[in-house]
C-alpha cells in the first residue's frame, strides 16, 4: 500500500487546554478512514489541523512526504490538495452554484475558467444537481447544498478529502442522499477521513476505524472488530448509546 497522508507526534492545545496529545497516524492512498468519538474528544480539530486551518503545538503533517503544516513556508499549493466539506457548507449565498464551484480553482489555482466551468458541470451532473447550476444557495435544500459543497471540493482534485460532520446539520431524509455521494466516492478509490456519527454509514463506508477519546486515539482497527468485539470497555460504551436498527 501507498502512504499518502502521515501525522507524527501531533499535539494542539487551546491555552492550557490539551484537545489533541501525541496523535500518530499514517493513511494510506484510496483508504477510507472513519473518525469516531464522543463529543469535544478532538475530532474536528484533528481533521482542522491535517488541513492547516488550525495551527499545532508539536509534531508535523506529511502529504506525500512533504510537511505541510503551518507556518513552514511554501505549503500552500500543497495544502490544496487536501480538500475538506464542513458541516456548515460555507457557500457564498450571493453566488450561484455553479460560480460557488468554479471560484476556488480559477483564483487559487489560475485554471482556465472554460475548463472549470466544464469540469464543474460534469461534477454537478453526477451528484444530480445539473438543475440547480444557476440556482442561490437559498434555493436548495441542506442536502443538495451539501452535495454543491461537496462539488466545491472535488473540482480542486485533492488527494486527500476530509469530511467534518456533513450531515449533522441535516434533515433526517436529506441525509441519505449526501451519504450516497461519500460511497460513491468511497468506491472511486478516493483516499479520505470521515468525521460522523452516522454509525451505520460508518460500518459500510469505513476500510479502517479510528476511535479517539480524551484527545488521544484509543483504537485504531477495522470496521468489523470495532463494532462487533471493541477492544476497550470505552469504545463499548461508547456504542451502546447508538442503535444499529434501520
Amino acid at each position: 500500500m501507498e502512504e499518502i497522508l502521515k501525522i507524527e507526534h501531533l499535539s494542539k492545545r487551546f491555552d492550557d487546554l490539551s484537545i489533541l496529545e501525541d496523535i500518530n497516524l499514517s493513511v494510506n492512498k484510496g483508504e477510507v478512514t472513519v473518525i469516531l468519538g464522543p463529543s469535544g474528544c478532538g475530532k474536528s480539530t484533528l481533521l482542522r489541523c491535517i488541513n492547516g486551518l488550525e495551527e499545532i503545538q508539536e509534531g508535523n503533517v506529511f502529504l506525500d512526504g512533504k510537511t505541510v503544516n503551518p507556518p513552514l513556508k511554501n505549503t500552500g499549493k500543497d495544502r490544496t490538495k487536501i480538500g475538506m466539506v464542513f458541516q456548515s457548507y460555507e457557500l457564498f449565498p450571493h453566488k450561484t452554484i455553479l460560480e460557488n464551484v468554479i471560484l476556488a480553482p480559477i483564483v487559487v489555482q489560475k485554471r482556465k475558467k472554460e475548463e472549470v466551468v466544464k469540469e464543474a458541470k460534469q461534477l454537478l451532473e453526477r451528484v444530480g444537481l445539473s438543475s440547480k447550476k444557476a440556482q442561490y444557495p437559498r434555493q436548495l435544500s441542506g442536502g443538495q447544498k451539501q452535495r454543491a459543497a461537496i462539488v466545491r471540493a472535488l473540482i480542486m482534485n485533492p488527494e486527500v478529502l476530509l469530511f467534518d460532520e456533513v450531515t449533522a446539520a441535516l434533515d433526517p431524509e436529506m441525509v441519505r442522499e449526501v451519504l450516497d455521494v461519500m460511497l460513491d466516492l468511497a468506491k472511486q478509490n478516493r483516499t479520505m477521513l470521515i468525521v460522523t456519527h452516522e454509525m451505520a454509514f460508518a460500518r459500510a463506508v469505513a476500510d479502517r476505524i479510528l476511535f479517539l477519546d480524551g484527545g488521544q486515539i484509543v483504537e485504531d482497527t477495522t470496521p468489523e472488530q470495532f463494532f462487533d468485539a471493541p477492544k476497550t470497555e470505552r469504545a463499548a460504551k461508547f456504542l451502546q448509546t447508538f442503535s444499529f436498527e434501520s
